[in-house]
């Protein structure tokens, strides 16, 4: 197995190949590789945040989970974007709350992504998305629709039905998907 110190170089060595094996390679080294991690999270280089984070999506424990939650709110979208990827390798409960606010994020990217970390996270985040249907704003109506049609859990069917009326189509189509994904495949019209 490769040295603790050697990995951090690699995960610094601005390679990204290089660093991308020290990522999956570290949280082999536990604590000792978290400890060095979440302080390279705290890092003034954007790029140390980076990796710092890409690495911690690999760590299970309540401390990556919160460096990641609280790596939403940084200052640079890349380092948002890459919290976000890994919140939806290791959900965590703690980011809900931030990853719905996501959702209307003016960058579409960092929207789905967001979107992609709360379905990651199931029936967790079924409430709070619900919730982000009945907000103003299509693409937070679209993300929320599609992360429910993709956890698929039996709670969402009522704000499902309700969202087959929606003016948007693409609110619609993921509101079938998730009806689909859930065995209720009948649409219901009005007559």
């Amino acid at each position: 197995m490769p040295d603790l110190a050697d990995l951090l170089r690699e995960l610094n060595s601005g390679d990204d190949a290089r660093a991308e094996q020290a990522a999956q390679a570290l949280p082999a080294h536990g604590q000792d590789a978290l400890n060095a991690l979440l302080k390279q999270s705290q890092s003034p280089q954007a790029d140390q945040r980076w990796w710092a984070l890409r690495a911690l999506a690999g760590f299970a424990q309540l401390e990556a989970g919160q460096a990641l939650a609280a790596a939403l709110a940084d200052d640079e979208h890349a380092v948002r974007c890459c919290a976000a990827v890994a919140l939806a390798q290791r959900p965590d409960a703690a980011a809900v709350p931030a990853l719905i606010a996501m959702l209307a994020d003016e960058d579409s990217l960092l929207a789905r992504l967001a979107g992609d970390a709360l379905a990651a996270a199931g029936s967790m985040s079924v409430p709070v998305l619900v919730e982000a249907l009945e907000q103003p704003g299509a693409q937070r109506q679209a993300e929320a629709a599609r992360a429910l049609a993709l956890i698929g859990d039996p709670g969402s069917i009522p704000a499902l039905f309700a969202l087959l009326e929606s003016e948007s189509t693409l609110v619609q189509h993921w509101a079938e998907e998730g009806l689909g994904k859930m065995g209720v495949g009948m649409t219901f019209f009005k007559p």
